[in-house]
């Protein structure tokens, strides 16, 4: 248990370091000064950018959409590549095709909908309750409440509510947390998991090589104009977390949330975070 407790304090030192983005990335990529927010200024296309370090095995690389721009077809794309943004000459103009015909990189085109892999033939499993505080992947687990993208309550809330309420927003949208990390398999390689908003979308590609350092790929393409890497920290949900959780599974609606004998903060978190 000491051990465990050793291994998870330095996981979340080490994923406090890496939530931010390299500075190498795409010609029409702008950074903020912490290197967290990724902006592009023009175009559709030459938005690379990768995480500022290698992940570790079940480290999560989580991103939320801040930004949208209508006219262009096509969102994000997020995966891994075994090549060092350090080492390449030129960044390429997009993940799909170019990264990934560089061979080592393997990247998931982000949908509305069908993001979902079926595994082995059968059928996607259904998902856990929203409430549940962990999501498990394999032998990886991890604090589900960070992972989740969730709508700001205002005049048409009540339009997303049931969303809301089942902690999910369509993949595309404002708000919207997508992750990606690699889970270890008994054979030495690693299989890539996307998350998206709390929920496994599977095995999206197998035998990743786990003697190379893989780096976390957001394709920042088309219709997404900007993203911000989300640190997610890994350890026991906190009480203000566990109270959120309980306060939204019981209420009808969010804005009742208001009505509640509730310090103000608490309120805020519960309706807005």
């Amino acid at each position: 248990q000491g051990q465990l407790k050793i291994a998870s304090a330095a996981m979340a030192a080490r994923c406090r370091l890496a939530a931010r983005f390299h500075h190498v990335h795409g010609t029409n990529i702008r950074l903020d000064a912490s290197r967290t927010q990724a902006t592009r200024v023009e175009s559709f296309a030459n938005g690379l950018c990768f995480s500022q370090e290698p992940l570790a095995p079940g480290q999560v690389f989580l991103v939320e959409i801040e930004e949208k721009e209508l006219g262009w077809c096509g969102h994000l794309r997020v995966g891994l590549t075994a090549h060092d943004p350090q080492s390449l000459e030129v960044v390429p103009e997009y993940s799909l095709p170019d990264l990934v015909n560089m061979g080592d990189t393997w990247v998931f085109a982000i949908t509305r909908s069908h993001n979902r892999v079926v595994v082995d033939g059968e059928e996607a499993q259904a998902r856990g309750p929203p409430w549940e505080p962990f999501l498990l992947i394999e032998q990886v687990r991890i604090p589900r409440d960070t992972l989740v993208g969730r709508s700001r309550p205002g005049r048409y809330s009540h339009i997303l509510d049931d969303l809301y309420k089942m902690n999910v927003l369509p993949a595309t949208a404002r708000r919207s947390r997508i992750g990606v990390l690699y889970a270890p398999q008994p054979d030495g390689t690693a299989d890539m998991h996307i998350v998206i908003n709390g929920e496994d979308m599977g095995p999206s590609a197998r035998h990743l090589p786990m003697t190379r350092p893989l780096y976390a790929v957001v394709d920042v393409f088309a219709s997404t104009k900007s993203v911000r890497v989300i640190p997610v920290e890994y350890g026991f949900p906190s009480l203000q977390t566990l109270c959120r959780l309980v306060i939204q599974k019981h209420i009808v609606h969010r804005l009742a949330i208001d009505g509640l004998d509730l310090p103000p903060l608490l309120k805020s978190f519960c309706q807005h975070e």
